[in-house]
């Protein structure tokens, strides 16, 4: 497909463009789920957190007698709790490998592995004791805060609940904190952030050059239409030049007669003004054409009988018919009139277009048919002729605005090429189709075929 340098731009735009906002739209996504990724972890650590920690703390506090004082209990719940001013408090409390059978106890889950941390504070915020896994570097905060994330000397992330414990009497004992490590989710997190890091670059260029191809695809019958566009003109510019340069030459040839008779200027005269009347007649068409293929024009329909139309055009091109010695006769099919919605001008420009076509590309003795039917709840015209025929390869085409076919049906007939443009144009303005058989050397059927007292279309107006 050939693209002028405004369509690449558009097309370069449209892409650019489509390809933003589906990488803006997919950045929200990949954002939101990574949140939602962030936040469901969370809640699920938090429940863990508060699970454990609760049920420690129903085990521990009814047993507590004095503030700071590590009663029995401590050693049975958590066999390997060490008291914060011994040495163990430098090196892991508990360690799995380290863990025999016979130690097992309800709280050897949080053993299993190096997440959690088990820590006992004074009011004062001073450690207690300490059991589990504690790593190093790890800051001892205040029990006032229920919730803290804390970060140890090698920058892993900590996540800590704390709970308050009381003395039987109610004093306060101190506070219990059990932390987890959010090193699991951490690293699921920087793998999410990989891949989201690499993955949405990725996917923005494969949205651009797939947003350039789906540009193209979209912008194709704009294209065809603009440089149908073009073609339009240029073959308007052709034709219109013709008659307007004859016109001139024979000015120009006038001018330059020193002496010009009476019958030199009548036949000077009726050259200007035949290329005159052709000239009018292509703008004529032209203006026609583009008024057919404006949507919203405003157009008067009355109820048309196709039979009266069929009749008087045979009537009126019988002179034409036997002037170029072929027959021309018409068949009414249809057991009632049959009436049509329509412009009654564009109706009768159309099948008269149909006749004189027929009756120029038929050779003398042949004959035409003005054939009138009804089918389906559709009004059928048939114009057939015995002339030369159209080629398979110009059916497609001849309802073109300016297409000739070459050789018999050229500019010697006289036409401008729109004939059978403006034929399916009126065609189509009336809801109907137009279809044309053919063979070479045999003739030609052109068949209409229009609906039969259907509404009009809503931007046109039926006179009364």
């Amino acid at each position: 497909m050939m693209q002028t340098r405004p369509f690449r731009k558009t097309r370069t735009r449209l892409a650019l463009w489509y390809a933003l906002v589906m990488g803006f739209i997919l950045s929200l996504c990949g954002f939101g789920v990574y949140e939602i990724m962030i936040y469901a972890h969370l809640v699920a650590i938090d429940r863990e957190l508060e699970s454990v920690t609760g049920t420690l703390h129903d085990s521990l506090e009814p047993n507590l007698k004095q503030p700071k004082v590590l009663e029995p209990i401590f050693k049975q719940i958590l066999p390997d709790i060490c008291l914060a001013s011994s040495s163990c408090s430098n090196r892991k409390i508990y360690a799995q490998n380290n863990h025999s059978s016979n130690k097992r106890h309800i709280f050897s889950a949080i053993y299993q592995s190096n997440f959690y941390y088990i820590r006992f504070i004074d009011r004062e915020g001073k450690l207690i004791a300490l059991a589990g896994s504690h790593p190093e570097g790890l800051p001892v905060s205040g029990g006032q805060k229920s919730w803290q994330t804390l970060k140890d000397g090698r920058g892993d992330r900590y996540h800590q609940m704390s709970l308050p414990l009381h003395t039987q009497d109610n004093r306060l004992w101190g506070y219990m904190q059990v932390g987890r490590s959010l090193k699991d989710l951490d690293s699921r997190l920087a793998a999410l952030q990989l891949f989201l890091g690499l993955g949405l670059p990725i996917t923005v260029l494969l949205v651009g050059g797939s947003s350039w191809w789906l540009a193209r695809l979209a912008m194709q019958p704009i294209n065809e239409s603009y440089q149908q566009m073009k073609q339009f003109t240029a073959d308007a510019a052709h034709e219109l030049r013709t008659p307007v340069a004859a016109i001139r030459a024979a000015i120009e040839s006038v001018l330059r007669m020193p002496y010009l008779s009476e019958q030199e200027a009548q036949d000077t005269l009726k050259n200007v003004a035949s290329q005159n009347h052709r000239l009018a007649e292509m703008i004529e068409e032209l203006l026609l054409l583009a008024q057919l293929e404006q949507p919203k024009t405003l157009t008067q329909y009355i109820h048309c009988c196709l039979n009266d139309l069929a009749i008087d055009l045979v009537e009126e091109f019988a002179d034409m018919a036997f002037a170029a010695k072929v027959t021309l006769t018409s068949q009414v099919r249809a057991g009632k009139l049959l009436y049509v919605l329509g412009d009654e001008d564009q109706l009768y420009r159309l099948v008269s277009n149909l006749i004189v076509n027929a009756i120029k590309y038929t050779p003398a003795g042949g004959q035409i048919t003005v054939v009138l039917d009804r089918s389906n709840g559709h009004a059928e015209i048939e114009v057939r002729d015995t002339g030369i025929g159209i080629a398979s390869e110009d059916r497609k085409q001849i309802f073109e605005r300016f297409y000739r076919v070459n050789c018999d049906r050229s500019r010697n007939t006289g036409g401008s090429g729109l004939g059978l443009a403006i034929a399916a144009a009126i065609v189509q303005a009336h809801g109907g189709s137009i279809q044309v058989q053919s063979e070479l050397g045999k003739g030609s059927t052109f068949t209409i075929r229009l609906p039969l007292d259907l509404p009009p279309p809503s931007n046109v107006r039926v006179a009364k």
